[in-house]
């Protein structure tokens, strides 16, 4: 390529970075909000972005957003998919931890599993790991059979469609994709090792697949939620072109206390902005956003949530609903195997001044991409393939673990942490997708700025165990696969010391892999549960209204009756777009319904 069109191609990646990371600073307050608003949203994350946005389209609603982090411009590293975890245990992370489990987080510090979310604007959509995975039709077939009208799976897959901005070539005519959404999905940037990831599994007799096409199990390159090798967060993508909407006021650093709830209605929110208390009044809905974890402890600081709780923290209580039960996650653990081709992303490499340049000329290479190359759905009882959802998730990451981005103990982190920058290898992260085991989210006290106590309740359901140790197996014979065998694979990788005590391979050594090295995969859900107005185990209606209180809802994961199979990103996101047409009271995917072919 000769000077002048590198100088070009430089010039165009500098303003398409630029254009798509466009600062909104226009539309934040640089001063109080107003004291009244038609809606009031709390939590500009992966919901309440899109929220903001859609309800702001119609010039008569004004629309403030409360985000209690900062803003996503204060980092360029928000922005480059790679750089995923460099917000881990900064002042855009949360960073929550559950409580102590001898059921698992055992290898990490205090047997406590380290929650990295975002607390910024785009929420953990800016951290996370640009995984586009929509679940299962099984998924919400279910969520529709157990009530929730409005929510099966030919009802969402429009909204999927209106979100989404297909990039990949040879899916553009697939009637399961669209483009033109504001959500950019792509493959972009892959290694050598996605096409082997891809052989083995049809040596094992799996088919290569589109999992957000029919059905989800198969093995497949991931999708991947990057436009131009920029992150396609919401907020980036959502609010990044509203600064003509005088309607629309975000207000960031606002952390939200306690809903006001007068005469069984929402009509305002308390929130702390600049060291001082504020308040702000809701004319049409306050919107509660926040999250599998904010969300309740928001509901319950305000007197709604289990009543025999509440009393027991002092908090008198407005509505006695389950807020916080049915907190489901997915729980992964990571297999780490070396090999002998460099097909993988090691430390040098992603240093290298080739994929700097790569990357800031193209908007390609290595820092366009979090690592993770492939997936594969599957079951552990081949006689339920295409009849219910998949048992498992395996996630092909084309990298060794280099750093302790998990609060793993020293221990663990010495036999999982990879020493050498030159060594080849990738890891295969393993998580049941529709997991049987139930955790819960409650107050520690009646402080707001006391963070909740996450239970997540990984592993205690025995059938989760179950589902592990079958999906191990399969695992195991990937290992043996051809494929595999000429990368150099060696099983005995996962021979770890901490667990020497029992035969290597058994079912028991197996076991404590699982026990001591499970991590969540950022994907809490269903603490606020919808379901119909009768089920006394939900918290909101199949139009996210919470039971009992006027001109309240929840939109964000913790409305999901059962987790979806998978990363939950793109179903939060086709949750907050379906709330905006419930909300409004139009129907904005009518076409794509009429001309759905699948």
């Amino acid at each position: 390529m000769s000077i002048l069109k590198t100088g070009v191609a430089a010039l165009l990646l500098a303003l398409t970075y630029n254009y798509f990371t466009k600062s909104t600073r226009s539309i934040i307050l640089d001063r109080y909000p107003d004291d009244e608003y038609d809606y009031v949203i709390v939590g500009g994350g992966s919901a309440g972005s899109v929220l903001a946005s859609r309800l702001s389209e119609d010039n008569s609603s004004k629309v403030l957003l409360l985000e209690a982090g900062g803003h996503y411009d204060e980092s360029k590293s928000f922005h480059i998919p790679l750089y995923q975890m460099e917000a881990f245990f900064t002042s855009h992370d949360w960073e929550f931890y559950s409580e102590r489990s001898n059921q698992s987080c055992r290898g990490q510090k205090g047997n406590r599993c380290y929650w990295p979310r975002g607390r910024v604007l785009g929420g953990t959509s800016i951290i996370n790991g640009v995984v586009y995975t929509r679940g299962s039709p099984f998924d919400f077939d279910e969520w529709f059979a157990a009530g929730c009208e409005g929510w099966g799976y030919r009802d969402v897959l429009p909204y999927f469609l209106k979100s989404e901005d297909i990039q990949i070539d040879e899916l553009k005519s697939s009637p399961y994709h669209s483009s033109g959404g504001p959500i950019a999905v792509t493959h972009k940037y892959v290694t050598q090792l996605s096409h082997k990831f891809l052989k083995a599994g049809e040596e094992l007799g799996y088919d290569v697949s589109d999992y957000n096409g029919k059905d989800l199990e198969g093995f497949s390159i991931i999708q991947k939620t990057v436009r131009n090798g920029v992150r396609s967060s919401t907020s980036v993508e959502y609010l990044g072109n509203t600064e003509s909407r005088d309607n629309l006021h975000i207000a960031v650093k606002s952390l939200v206390t306690k809903i006001d709830i007068v005469n069984k209605r929402a009509v305002g929110v308390y929130f702390v902005s600049s060291g001082r208390k504020r308040y702000v009044k809701a004319r049409k809905e306050v919107i509660i956003s926040g999250g599998a974890v904010n969300s309740p402890q928001i509901l319950m600081l305000s007197g709604i949530g289990p009543k025999h709780h509440l009393t027991d923290i002092g908090i008198p209580v407005i509505a006695d609903l389950p807020v916080g039960e049915n907190l489901q996650d997915h729980p992964m653990v990571w297999m780490k195997s070396k090999i002998n081709k460099p097909y993988s992303v090691t430390g040098d490499l992603i240093s290298s001044w080739w994929s700097w340049f790569n990357y800031h000329v193209f908007g390609d290479g290595p820092l366009a991409f979090t690592l993770l190359d492939g997936a594969a759905f599957l079951h552990n009882d081949q006689s339920q393939r295409g009849k219910t959802h998949p048992d498992f998730q395996m996630t092909f990451v084309s990298s060794l673990l280099r750093f302790n981005a998990f609060n793993f103990n020293e221990e663990v982190a010495e036999s999982m942490v990879e020493k050498d920058d030159n060594q080849h290898g990738f890891i295969t992260s393993i998580s049941p997708s529709r997991p049987f085991s139930r955790g819960n989210i409650k107050l520690r006290s009646s402080d707001p700025f006391d963070y909740p106590k996450i239970e997540p309740g990984y592993l205690l359901d025995e059938r989760d165990m179950k589902t592990y140790l079958g999906a191990i197996r399969i695992w195991e014979k990937l290992t043996e696969t051809e494929t595999f065998k000429r990368l150099g694979v060696d099983i005995s990788d996962m021979n770890m010391p901490f667990c020497a005590k029992f035969r290597f391979r058994s079912d028991e050594f197996w076991e404590c892999i699982v026990r001591n090295v499970v991590l969540t995969v950022y994907h809490p859900t269903g603490t606020c549960k919808m379901g119909a107005a009768d089920n006394p185990s939900a918290v909101v209606d199949p139009q996210l209204r919470v039971k009992g209180i006027k001109g309240l809802r929840v939109v964000d994961a913790s409305i999901f009756p059962n987790i979806t199979s998978g990363n939950t990103n793109a179903p939060i996101i086709m949750v907050a777009e379906k709330a905006a047409d419930l909300i409004r009271g139009i129907d904005s995917v009518k076409q794509l319904r009429q001309n759905l072919s699948v």
